[in-house]
């Protein structure tokens, strides 16, 4: 059943997973690092129900990968570390706001290229402002992130990349090469045509 005011079950959320956090020896006894591999799960379970075109099972996991964001806050929160699930809504909507200013200020962006390019154009003045160079095209790419996964996130950022070579990887950084070209997600083309191997 939805809330009256969107958004208003998020504070059900918060306050049931603060019940946990204060009553359930389980629930309390985790830290970040326990939790790690719960994140992880969910977000391919996630990945999972949008392969299987299952909206249900789509909103099923969704919330399990949002209990997963609140639970690391109530940890946050309750670790001293300075931050809480309000700081993190206030990160993310902040930074909407600042990435948008053909919505939220005078940005005379309009094509969705054209909005991209925006993105990116205010996302390298923060990287800037906070001392982070930008010198390597594997900065802020997340170190477990899947390899084919990797492999477009460099061809985005340097598109005119060496991928010559009759290796395995070469051949490999190839395809996502070509992949990109023509619009298609690697990681994702290759898990589906995976599964529809196996019936």
């Amino acid at each position: 059943m939805s809330a009256a005011r969107p958004g208003e079950r998020l504070l059900d959320l918060v306050d049931v997973m603060a019940r946990l956090r204060a009553e359930c020896a389980w629930t309390r006894g985790q830290t970040h690092d326990s939790l790690g591999r719960y994140l992880l799960e969910e977000t391919y379970e996630t990945l999972e129900a949008l392969d299987a075109g299952d909206s249900d099972l789509l909103r099923e996991e969704l919330g399990d990968l949002l209990m997963q964001v609140v639970f690391h806050a109530a940890v946050a929160a309750d670790t001293g570390e300075g931050w809480d699930v309000d700081d993190v809504a206030a990160g993310i909507t902040d930074k909407l706001v600042r990435r948008n200013p053909h919505v939220f200020a005078d940005g005379d962006a309009r094509t969705p290229e054209e909005i991209d390019a925006a993105w990116q154009a205010v996302k390298a003045q923060e990287k800037r402002a906070s001392g982070r160079t930008g010198d390597s095209p594997l900065e802020g790419i997340a170190r477990d992130l899947p390899a084919l996964a990797t492999a477009r996130k460099v061809l985005d950022r340097v598109p005119d990349l060496d991928t010559s070579g009759d290796d395995v990887g070469s051949r490999l950084l190839q395809l996502v090469a070509e992949a990109r070209a023509q619009g298609v997600d690697a990681e994702e083309a290759l898990r589906r045509a995976v599964r529809s191997r196996l019936g």
